[in-house]
């Protein structure tokens, strides 16, 4: 690319500008501006035009080749708009002596496919208002006579268009239609509906915690999970249930199959497939539409990208890569220039995913089997989708030391430890070379074996993700036991990938930069399908809101994992793919999966994602509950009753007294099952049953914990002052203005959760904001004052006003009074 703008007239083949590919590759990058703005209907080969430039062609006569071989006609806007590409030409030479952003590549037979200069884009932007409004008007006219509607370049007008198709994006775009914003979900291939390119899996810990709230608002994917399992697991039921996690394995092609059934069915929602690779953007950095690949624009009064892995996506086997966002599906080229010429930071991040086998190929003799829970649990509070189905089992095997040996004498041989890639893998999902030089001391690891579909021979070697040349991958599966003779499937592979720090946007997802424009999913840095729908839905829910005219919702952090993870996001400055965990949140014996729906329906109904239905599912099931806890507080029985005995040995704790099935059920180890029994359990359903009791039991824990948030959120949530000048504040520490001056947070608790913001540096900001009060309290005395002053100035003239008029005995009798008041 070139790397210096030519000067008006200058001759390319002057050592200053090089030679004529460098006029080529400028003039692509002015051809792809021209077109973006409308103001070219035709896409000529790049190469028919440059063919008939010589090396000492300048600027303006290589413009009039064009203009003439397009049909680009002199207006005065076209006129405008040249000129402001080339002083923005000449202002990146003069400023920084090199293009901001890659330009322009040429196809064989079409546009260019990259982004053109940030710097020329914004120069140019009068010349394309003034062209649009020329544009306008003569579309204007042509369609009076034509009977056409709209313009050549537009299609429908949209309230909102979400730009992918993957789980957040999915989310998205229910949630904005079932709000009632008319939608389009813009996907790059509509095969690839809501597909599960890594594990096809939901749940796991905190993830579920996320499914369950998803649920409650009325979102889709805990449904899903519930139709198209394959297998379901409870972990860690010997911790208490705030840790309690759901996990399913689920049918990848069911699972994208009965996804886009969904979408399909939804009212207000529509499906296009097609790349988007720019954004129209209004003079007060609204968003107005967005641009696709080939040249159609989508009018939307909000967009929500929802890219994942496919921004300017490389996936690579050993040292060989190829241009992907997944395996066998391109990528998505020219939205991250788009957005970088709109001022945003983006960075890399890299993921990848493990080979697949050939079930058939398998020596299950030599794995252990592990199978689903007899007892199905749910993820949607939903009792349609609760239908049970036959369960496959997974299975385990373990590396061994030969396994170990391949890895560490191929090492050079990854893209990570070759040193080709440097981009940042998540932390808590590593690859099979990554465990092996971080746990140096373990001799194995656990590999899972996990079926991808109820009718599919594929199997996810789930622990086994690397990097490794395909020549050795089969080489490394061989060297496990039970896999000695297996068939690959597909390859394993790392994908790198753009993202965008997710600070850049608030709380309610909505970009700082652009109003009406939300980031959500993997490119806000997350990694997961649960944590990309629960950014999609609040994404979605927002943009509708946007179209709409009403006030944004955004999650406290106290109030959920959603809003958890969404804070985490937008106010820590994380440069590796994030995922939930349970830790992460400090509330979260009161944040449980069994209570997502009491904490986070009412906000489903309110925002209009819960119907009638759902609705009265909710309070039906609340009354139950509530009157079952009263019954169990009212019911006493005498200690040598029959259940008194059973709970007294259970819990090892002998009974001497009339208790209430309250207090029975408040005992270590015992359970509600024992009420029912005895024959003194109630009209519940075991996951009401489940629910009133982990309420009971750890009552004095919740309530003590609801203390603690409630006093956290009064504290936490005291609002600072939009646009307040952190630099100035001498009081902080650098870092910390540094910090917050970016960030730019809402309240003070956000504040303090900045990386870099310590506890003094927020008892400074304090103090800050006293003296800030202090002062518009005493400018507001001060105003008090002179307002009562004047006004008894003026009580003061009209009265000798009336005196001097012919004052009653009265009024005279008041003159002291007056005389004194003056």
């Amino acid at each position: 690319p070139a790397r210096q703008p030519p000067r008006n007239n200058q001759n390319f083949a002057s050592p200053a500008c090089g030679s004529n590919s460098r006029l080529q590759t400028w003039l692509q990058a002015f051809l792809l501006a021209l077109h973006r703005h409308g103001m070219l209907r035709t896409g000529h080969c790049l190469r028919v035009i440059m063919g008939t430039m010589n090396a000492s062609v300048s600027f303006s006569q290589a413009v009039d080749c064009i203009a003439t071989r397009s049909g680009l006609r002199a207006t005065p806007a076209v006129q405008a708009y040249l000129g402001g590409w080339q002083e923005a030409a000449n202002a990146a030479r003069r400023e920084s002596g090199r293009c901001c952003s890659t330009v322009a590549r040429a196809s064989n037979h079409s546009l260019p496919q990259r982004g053109f200069c940030a710097q020329a884009h914004r120069g140019a932007a009068a010349g394309a208002a003034a062209s649009r409004s020329t544009r306008a008007a003569s579309a204007s006219a042509s369609d009076a006579g034509s009977g056409v509607a709209t313009q050549w370049y537009d299609e429908e007008d949209y309230d909102v268009v979400v730009v992918g198709g993957g789980h957040a994006g999915c989310e998205a775009a229910l949630a904005s239609a079932r709000t009632g914003a008319k939608t389009l979900l813009l996907t790059l291939n509509l095969d690839r509906i809501a597909w599960q390119p890594c594990n096809p899996a939901v749940g796991g810990p905190a993830k579920s915690q996320l499914v369950h709230e998803i649920d409650a608002l009325g979102g889709e994917i805990g449904r899903m999970a519930d139709r198209c399992y394959l297998q379901k697991h409870m972990l860690n039921l010997s911790k208490g249930p705030a840790v309690w996690a759901l996990r399913a394995q689920t049918d990848k092609i069911e699972y994208a199959t009965v996804m886009r059934r969904v979408l399909e069915s939804t009212p207000n929602l529509y499906m296009r497939e097609g790349m988007a690779v720019d954004l129209d953007v209004g003079p007060n950095d609204e968003v107005r539409g967005v641009r696709t690949f080939f040249g159609i624009t989508f009018r939307c009064r909000a967009a929500v990208i929802t890219t994942g892995t496919f921004m300017n996506g490389r996936i690579w086997v050993g040292r060989q890569s190829m241009a992907a966002g997944r395996a066998g599906e391109a990528p998505s080229t020219g939205l991250t220039e788009a957005l970088v010429a709109l001022g945003f930071e983006t960075d890399r991040l890299k993921t990848g995913t493990p080979s697949r086998v050939d079930s058939r190929t398998v020596d299950y003799s030599a794995l252990e089997e592990q199978k689903g829970d007899p007892d199905v649990r749910w993820f949607s509070f939903d009792p349609e989708v609760h239908v049970e189905r036959e369960q496959m089992s997974c299975h385990l095997t373990r590396t061994t030391p030969e396994t170990h040996r391949l890895i560490e004498e191929n090492l050079a041989e990854t893209p990570v430890y070759g040193g080709w890639v440097d981009s940042t893998g998540p932390r808590y999902c590593p690859s099979i070379e990554d465990k092996i030089v971080r746990f140096k001391d373990k001799s194995s690891h656990q590999i899972f074996l996990e079926p991808e579909g109820r009718h599919s021979p594929e199997m996810y070697v789930q622990g086994f993700s690397t990097g490794l040349p395909e020549r050795l991958q089969l080489a490394l599966l061989h060297t496990l036991p039970g896999l000695e003779n297996c068939k690959m499937l597909r390859p394993a592979y790392a994908v790198e990938y753009d993202y965008l720090p997710a600070y850049q946007c608030d709380a309610t997802l909505q970009t700082k930069r652009i109003s009406g424009l939300f980031f959500s999913g993997q490119l806000n840095g997350t990694t997961g399908y649960e944590e990309a729908a629960a950014q999609g839905l609040v994404a979605g829910v927002n943009a509708s809101r946007v179209a709409s005219g009403a006030a944004l919702v955004d999650f406290a952090r106290e109030s959920s994992y959603i809003g958890t993870l969404i804070d985490d996001l937008v106010t820590k400055d994380l440069r590796e793919p994030y995922r939930m965990l349970t830790s992460r949140s400090e509330f979260r014996l009161v944040l449980r999966s069994d209570n997502a729906d009491a904490r986070l329906t009412p906000l489903g109904r309110e925002l209009g994602l819960v119907d009638d239905r759902r609705w009265n599912l909710f309070q039906g099931k609340q009354e139950r509950m509530a009157a079952e806890a009263k019954r169990l507080g009212n019911t006493r029985v005498q200690p040598e009753a029959p259940v008194a005995v059973a709970a007294a040995a259970k819990s090892g704790q002998p009974l001497t007294k009339v208790v209430s099935l309250e207090e029975i059920l408040r005992r270590s180890h015992v359970h509600y099952p024992m009420l029912i029994e005895h024959g003194l359990g109630g009209e519940l359903s075991p996951a009401e049953a489940e629910a009133t009791e982990v309420e009971i039991k750890y009552s004095g824990f919740i309530r003590r914990q609801s203390l603690q948030q409630a006093q956290v959120a009064a504290k936490s949530q005291r609002p600072l002052p939009e646009g307040l000048d952190y630099m100035s504040i001498n009081t902080l520490s650098m870092e910390a203005r540094e910090k917050l001056a970016r960030v730019q947070p809402k309240t003070i608790g956000q504040a303090g959760r900045i990386g870099g913001v310590n506890p003094a540096d927020i008892t400074s900001l304090l103090v800050h904001l006293e003296v800030l009060r202090r002062g518009r309290d005493g400018d507001r005395s001060k105003s008090t004052y002179q307002t009562a002053k004047q006004k008894r100035k003026a009580m003061v003239a009209s009265i000798r006003a009336d005196r001097e008029a012919g004052a009653t005995p009265l009024e005279a009798a008041e003159e002291p009074a007056v005389a004194a008041v003056a």
